[in-house]
């Protein structure tokens, strides 16, 4: 009998440190998870991979993204979310240069509230529109460049009329 209570003792022991165990390894994911990303500044151009040129970049979607000649611009606006996820899987950040939230419109106190979708960082007037966002986030992607050209008097169908190059 005695030897029956010890091995029932022996595998309740067992049991109880895997499931121990089981569980902090589960907590560590978690935290991880929740762990912001780390992204590194742009180096080189996402479009032909060279070395950017400070002063050749397209806006779009409320980023900067520099380039390493200006024929690169037509091919990251004609196709930005191969280029934004191709540098997101690379942890590259591009310089963000949203003035206004893109869901409510109102404009951007700090940039303290924001989400990093697909290698973009976007900023929020608040928590609450990050939900409304994560909901159709093309949506409100286009919604910050319509308001990008209509500040700057430009109107995409006509091209770059209305600014100096």
């Amino acid at each position: 009998m005695l030897k029956l209570y010890k091995t029932l003792l022996i595998m309740a022991a067992i049991l109880l440190i895997t499931s121990l165990t089981a569980f902090a390894g589960e907590e560590k994911q978690d935290a991880k998870k929740d762990a912001p990303i780390e992204f590194k500044n742009q180096t080189h151009c996402p479009v032909m991979g060279g070395k950017i040129d400070s002063t050749v970049y397209t806006d779009i979607q409320g980023q900067r993204v520099y380039h390493c000649c200006p024929m690169c611009s037509d091919k990251l606006t004609k196709d930005p979310d191969t280029y934004f996820k191709k540098t997101a899987a690379e942890g590259i950040l591009f310089k963000n240069i949203q003035t206004t939230c893109p869901v409510s419109g109102e404009k951007l106190k700090d940039k303290s509230v924001y989400t990093d979708f697909e290698g973009r960082r976007i900023a929020f007037c608040c928590k609450n529109c990050i939900g409304t966002f994560n909901e159709d986030p093309q949506k409100f992607l286009s919604k910050i460049d319509a308001r990008v050209d209509k500040m700057e008097g430009r109107d995409k169908k006509k091209g770059h009329e209305g600014h100096n190059h």
